[in-house]
């Protein structure tokens, strides 16, 4: 994905290590801008690693993922800082779910808000016309590892029978460099 541009870069910190994004504005800007928005207003920081997609725990799906997920999955006050971004496609952005890539999690159409997932391994199922989310549409790619990728790997290990995590590793900070 990277073309040299000079895009933002946010630092994630986990308990387990942390990780740095290259945030691409010039290709999905809508997500990309929705990210930022999140991270700038320091609502990412102390959500938590909450579900982990490995080949045991999708016992009946078939297109497996090797996912790491984060972000605020039930945030008790319910709030964004921003609205919810409209879904920004792979068919429009040009982006694709290769190895490292963040997209936004989202349940159907129009439902991203701050759930992240990074993939492990190439999943052009994710993209748009892809069979892993029914309606065909894929899921909003909008940035990439630069660092930290042996962090994410870490993650992963801790993936377990259920695809939440029974101890969600917590996200300490979250900031753009």
């Amino acid at each position: 994905m990277g073309d040299g541009l000079n895009l933002p870069r946010v630092r994630v910190e986990t308990a387990l290590g942390g990780f740095t994004v290259q945030v691409h504005v010039d290709k999905a800007p809508i997500s990309a801008e929705a990210f930022l928005a999140y991270v700038r207003a320091g609502y990412l920081d102390g959500s938590s690693v909450f579900r982990i997609l490995n080949d045991r725990n999708q016992p009946n799906d078939e297109h497996k993922v090797r996912t790491v997920q984060w972000g605020w999955y039930e945030r008790k006050d319910n709030t964004l800082p921003i609205g919810r971004p409209p879904h920004e496609p792979t068919s429009v952005t040009g982006l694709r779910h290769l190895r490292g890539t963040m997209s936004m999690a989202r349940r159907g159409t129009g439902t991203p808000g701050s759930e992240y997932f990074i993939i492990l391994r190439d999943e052009p199922e994710l993209d748009f016309g892809g069979r892993r989310n029914p309606d065909g549409q894929g899921f909003a790619a909008f940035a990439e590892v630069v660092e930290g990728f042996d962090t994410l790997e870490r993650l992963h290990e801790r993936g377990e029978d259920e695809q939440f995590v029974r101890d969600p590793v917590p996200v300490l900070s979250v900031k753009e460099l």
